[in-house]
């Protein structure tokens, strides 16, 4: 009778007797699964006997099993009182199956278990969070912690380039003859003390006025981009509207386009008339004719310049680099007579280069010699090393810039030295041989003796123009 109700109709329940027969049963069932699994390891012999029972249980018990088939089992050994209580089996396997609330127990077990491992993973979750919390650091602010940032930003530079140098295996050649001339990562913080007086300055105010005692000093030392940014740069100190610029670049230089060192300072110039012909300042009588009047066989003109250019199949000179150009007076020659654009790397040593070329109405680059071109690879019609270029510099980065200028040459473009001075007996076995090494065609070569030099070594002049392959 109990069977028929579980199987047919059940009266209706409350909503919390229903969850405590459900309880009920998951606790029945969790229990019966655990005294089964506690016998079977307590008495492992009991494992076959076991298996089996349960494999020819699994036949007559089995839910929804086809009245027929459970006769065709039994048959040999019932005849036909199996086919009669076959079908009351069934029932009572399924009505026993099912719990008070009419939950498979097999079900109520999958619920716990899924439950349990949500469970599980939610708080695993909870923990890993707790712990990435504890271990960010909190945000910090101050002096003391800023100036504790700086100080590990440098000894990390420092650090770095120690290892460089001590690391097995060592750094490659390349990066340690480097090293020597520009240090990597540490060209800034290898001079503190400049350093820190450039970097003493108010921000979003007037910048100090500084470029001759710390800022160049400090880029030719290698710390170059220098790192000073939120102050106003100084200008001259004419009225707004008063600096009237030449349109033609041969014209006369401004004195109101530079800003000069303050009266106090007797021993500096406050004009170009100051300072001598021969730095290119006296751009209406001394420049004017540069590169177009040949006194000799080093000087290579303009005009042959661009035929030399379309003999050999170099193509239209459109933009070139003239290192240590002075105050730009190939730039705006060339400009004059091709429209081309060069861009003229200076150094004001001593003397305002840089605003006089601007003043010209051409590009100044103030950038030092051992410095990478700031130009794109391939990109040049032609480099010119000009005077600035000579023994002086030493043989290592010398040889930098010749790969330097190969590297922003385009296949065909021209490599043009210009009076490089050296001793004699270093031409042949030190410059030239540097030079060839570039494996460039070669449509100019002249030597001659630097006259008038006064040194005890005997000194001479090179004028090569270089073609680089196609």
């Amino acid at each position: 009778m109990a069977t028929a109700l579980r199987l047919g109709w059940q009266p209706r329940r409350s909503t919390n007797a229903h969850v405590g027969s459900l309880a009920d049963s998951t606790d029945a069932c969790a229990g019966s699964l655990a005294g089964d699994v506690y016998s079977l390891v307590a008495n492992p012999s009991t494992l076959a006997h076991h298996r089996h029972k349960s494999h020819s249980h699994s036949l007559t018990h089995l839910p929804g099993a086809h009245p027929s088939y459970l006769s065709r089992e039994v048959k040999g050994r019932e005849g036909a009182k199996a086919d009669r209580i076959a079908p009351a089996m069934r029932k009572t396997v399924v009505g026993s199956a099912s719990t008070a609330g009419g939950w498979p127990c097999g079900m109520n077990l999958n619920v716990v278990f899924l439950l349990s491992m949500v469970a599980t993973n939610l708080l695993s979750l909870y923990h890993l969070s707790i712990r990435a919390s504890s271990n960010t650091p909190p945000l910090q602010s101050g002096p003391d912690f800023d100036q504790q940032q700086v100080f590990q930003q440098l000894n990390a530079i420092r650090a770095t380039v120690s290892h460089l140098r001590s690391a097995t295996p060592p750094p490659p050649p390349e990066l340690v003859l480097y090293t020597r001339l520009a240090p990597v990562g540490s060209a800034c913080s290898a001079h503190p003390d400049l350093l820190h007086r450039f970097m003493s300055y108010v921000p979003f105010a007037a910048c100090p006025d500084d470029v001759h005692t710390l800022a160049e000093p400090l880029i030719l030392r290698g710390c170059h981009p220098l790192p000073r940014r939120r102050c106003f740069s100084p200008t001259p100190s004419a009225a707004a509207g008063s600096v009237q610029l030449p349109t033609d670049p041969f014209a006369p230089l401004p004195d109101s386009a530079v800003r000069w060192p303050p009266a106090t300072d007797a021993k500096k110039c406050r004009s170009f008339s100051c300072l001598p012909a021969s730095l290119g300042f006296d751009v209406a009588r001394t420049e004017v004719g540069k590169f177009l009047r040949a006194r000799g066989p080093l000087d290579l003109t303009v005009p042959q310049l661009l035929r030399l250019a379309s003999m050999s199949r170099a193509g239209p000179i459109r933009l070139g680099l003239d290192v240590g150009g002075g105050t730009g007076t190939l730039a705006a020659r060339l400009k004059r007579a091709a429209n081309a654009t060069v861009l003229t790397t200076t150094m004001d040593l001593g003397a305002p280069y840089s605003e006089a070329a601007a003043a010209r109405g051409v590009v100044p680059l103030h950038a030092p010699l051992q410095q990478r071109f700031p130009v794109g690879d391939g990109t040049m019609d032609v480099v010119r090393a000009g005077h600035a270029v000579n023994r002086w510099i030493p043989e290592a980065a010398l040889e930098f810039l010749w790969y330097d200028a190969d590297r922003v040459l385009r296949p065909g473009g021209l490599l043009w030295v210009d009076h490089l001075w050296c001793r004699k007996g270093d031409l042949d076995g030190v410059y030239a041989a540097m030079l060839r090494r570039l494996g460039y065609k070669t449509i100019k070569w002249a030597v001659a003796d630097k006259t008038g030099s006064g040194a005890k070594d005997e000194l001479v002049y090179l004028t090569a123009l270089l073609q680089k392959p196609f």
